[in-house]
């Protein structure tokens, strides 16, 4: 069984989260908080498996649970919020929450098949154990690429992702000109709050992709929840496309990756980032049979080494580097000593 709190100061939220995981007999609801100090004291004398949090509560708030509680243990926290505190729901990756929700999503009408997604979700990330961070590392020792002329840059990240990104694009240098296109895993709805706030930790430009969008140099596209983002074979922009999910994602990085291949061929570069599950894994063997650079972030950094793994696994990724070393080989691979 899996001991999960649900803490949130209103009494009809935990109700209703309450109804939501006892569809699934696999979670045991061992305690229930209305303010963020009552919730770091039972999270301390519980030890739950799971805590679902909210952000906005009085006494403490959710981001001031999670550093008080990450001081003292590691225990798996999923945000539960509203639209309004979106930014804040990603703030608290930073300080350890591993995912996030609307609290809108848990509603009578969420399908079958996206309460069992979330259900599984959740599993997985009760789960998870600490990890002790890794700044640096030593690079890996495959042969490094040559450095080529390179049109764009695609990523893949998932849970852990925000987090993760925010260090990437913070060690990107300011004058960085090659195009970024990112599929972070986002099941909130909340992308264009996450564009903004990335934002806040590069002086690149991060926007959320526009159908139709030309690359521009310097630029940091995010793709928009529930559609897929791929390349036009013909003029090369961005463009959205409403097929069926892929790994159970949508948008899923496989379809990116492997549209990126398909129309940049040697000019692109594929990097996967922490996550659960295996999406970005047969995009990386994509880019990597039309010749493109493949790169993935090695188990030490990844708060979940699973998307990197697999992809790892295929046998088509170039380099396996730690978090910190990935943006000094994209300028090394570029040649952009901007």
């Amino acid at each position: 069984m899996i001991n999960t709190l649900i803490v949130d100061d209103s009494e009809m939220v935990r109700d209703v989260i309450r109804d939501f995981l006892k569809g699934d007999r696999n979670f045991s609801i061992i305690g229930e908080a209305a303010d963020g100090e009552e919730a770091v004291e039972k999270i301390l004398s519980l030890n739950p498996d799971l805590v679902t949090l909210d952000i906005q509560m009085p006494k403490m708030n959710g981001l001031e649970v999670i550093e008080a509680v990450m001081k003292k243990t590691f225990v798996p926290i999923v945000v539960i919020t509203s639209y309004d505190t979106a930014k804040n729901a990603y703030e608290a990756t930073i300080r350890g929450a591993l995912e996030f929700y609307s609290k809108d999503i848990f509603s009578s009408s969420l399908s079958p098949n996206r309460r069992q997604e979330i259900y599984e979700t959740l599993k997985r990330i009760s789960s998870v154990k600490a990890r002790k961070a890794s700044a640096s590392g030593e690079l890996s020792q495959q042969n490094p690429p040559a450095k080529r002329k390179i049109d764009v840059i695609v990523i893949a990240s998932s849970t852990g992702g925000p987090k993760a990104l925010s260090r990437f694009f913070s060690l990107l240098p300011a004058g960085f000109s090659v195009p970024v296109v990112v599929v972070q895993h986002n099941s909130s709805g909340f992308d264009k709050s996450f564009a903004q706030w990335l934002g806040t930790f590069t002086s690149l430009k991060v926007k959320l992709a526009e159908d139709g969008e030309i690359l521009k140099s310097g630029t940091v596209y995010i793709a928009a929840t529930d559609r897929h983002l791929v390349f036009g074979k013909v003029d090369r922009c961005l463009h959205y496309t409403d097929g069926e999910p892929e790994n159970n994602q949508k948008p899923a990085a496989d379809v990116l990756f492997r549209s990126a291949a398909e129309v940049f061929g040697t000019a692109v570069v594929s990097v996967v980032l922490t996550g659960m599950g295996n999406d970005g894994a047969e995009g990386t063997r994509k880019v990597s049979e039309l010749g493109g650079i493949t790169l993935a972030q090695d188990e030490e950094s990844s708060l979940i080494y699973g998307m990197p793994k697999i992809a790892v696994e295929t046998g088509c990724v170039d380099r396996v580097l730690p978090l910190d070393r990935i943006p000094e080989e994209l300028v090394r691979l570029t040649n952009d000593s901007a």
